[in-house]
């Protein structure tokens, strides 16, 4: 894959990862978001995106937020599949706690080739999902995604089983699983407070208060 007279470089390759994330969780990336996951200045989102505008990778909407174009999500997808296919190999193999594993990968990434990445999947037996839950895009970008909802749709009473966490951030997965929140983990609604908008939950056996910022990014498979 590559731009007309320019490489995919690894930067390129980070923001149009990061607005794909964006995409799946607000239907756009803004800029203000953009600029906090990346980490980097407005100013240089500014220009990156311009830049990525005019290679024909993303659109863009002052006030509105930007999108990736078919080839601009064609791309993206590739980094993701690299990413959590990377994913896998540092929890897997390598036996890196879960809550390390993204932050490696996002170097990792940009190293795996097509061979080794053909080769990756077999030793892994073809995973078709990263440690965090999130689906891993075929070689042809599909992407299988299970039916699931976030911790904070969910009513008093309804039980399901965690299907992905959606924030990645070490710091989260640190705090989710110290309360044994993983992929397929059971779970039960207890209370929702309207007060401070939290949510008490039974994590298996034990009870515990989740932030709505928490429950959030907690994706949920329920029975049918």
């Amino acid at each position: 894959m590559s731009l007309p007279d320019e490489k995919v470089t690894p930067v390129i390759e980070e923001y149009l990862e990061c607005i794909y994330r964006l995409e799946e969780k607000y239907g756009v990336a803004k800029t203000k978001d953009i600029v906090i996951m990346m980490k980097v200045a407005p100013g240089t989102v500014t220009n990156t995106v311009r830049f990525l505008k005019k290679k024909g990778l993303v659109m863009h909407q002052p006030y509105r937020g930007v999108k990736l174009t078919d080839k601009g999500r064609r791309l993206a997808i590739q980094v993701v599949r690299r990413h959590r296919l990377s994913e896998c190999l540092l929890a897997d193999i390598l036996h890196i706690d879960w809550e390390k594993v993204h932050e490696l990968a996002c170097d990792l990434e940009h190293s795996l080739t097509e061979e080794i990445i053909k080769h990756l999947e077999k030793v892994l037996n073809h995973p078709k999902r990263c440690p965090h839950g999130n689906p891993i895009p075929t070689k042809c970008g599909g992407i299988f995604e299970e039916e699931s909802v976030p911790l904070t749709e969910l009513a008093v009473g309804a039980q399901g089983v965690v299907a992905k966490i959606v924030d990645e951030h070490r710091d989260v997965l640190q705090y989710l699983g110290r309360l044994g929140v993983f992929p397929g983990t059971s779970i039960k609604i207890l209370e929702k407070n309207l007060i401070d908008d939290s949510i008490t939950l039974m994590i298996e056996d034990t009870r515990h208060v989740l932030s709505r910022r928490i429950a959030s990014v907690v994706y949920v498979k329920q029975p049918r």
